[in-house]
């Protein structure tokens, strides 16, 4: 790993756990959105140590229950750690104004992706610069509701 990847990861770290001390400390009353989205946290299972691992992320899609999440890294060459978690365990929780809901992840399909890159775009402009800047696909992933216990 080179040393521009090593300090983008520390830097995403430090910025994602200080967003997650204001937003725990405040209840959800300072940094439940930014940039006109409202902010989750993902909890997933770190698919090397099992552990549960938690990341604060922008959500652009909310509807029907479920919650499109934009894999992009801020258009990082690398996919985030949250994302290669998913693809290990697809079971996971959102913590959404403060209540944890059980979701199912998924990666969207070509076609679900086609239909939904507009809307993520009209959402975040500065996504689709994301998207052109990494040398990879810009997984969506959807998050949808699940029963407890399955």
């Amino acid at each position: 790993m080179s040393l521009r990847e090593s300090l983008t990861d520390v830097g995403f770290k430090a910025l994602n756990r200080f967003h997650r001390v204001v937003v725990h400390a405040s209840r959800g009353r300072v940094g439940g959105s930014a940039f006109g989205m409202p902010i989750v946290e993902l909890l997933t299972v770190g698919r090397r140590s099992g552990l549960i691992r938690s990341t604060m992320l922008t959500v652009p899609i909310v509807e029907d229950g479920r919650y499109v999440l934009v894999a992009s890294k801020g258009g990082d060459d690398r996919d985030p750690d949250w994302y290669r978690n998913i693809l290990t365990t697809v079971d996971v929780e959102l913590i959404v104004t403060g209540e944890r809901r059980p979701m199912r992840a998924r990666v969207a399909t070509q076609a679900e992706t086609v239909a939904l890159w507009p809307r993520v775009v009209s959402t975040y402009g500065p996504y689709d610069g994301y998207r052109r800047r990494a040398r990879r696909d810009v997984p969506l992933v959807i998050c949808e509701p699940r029963r407890t216990g399955t």
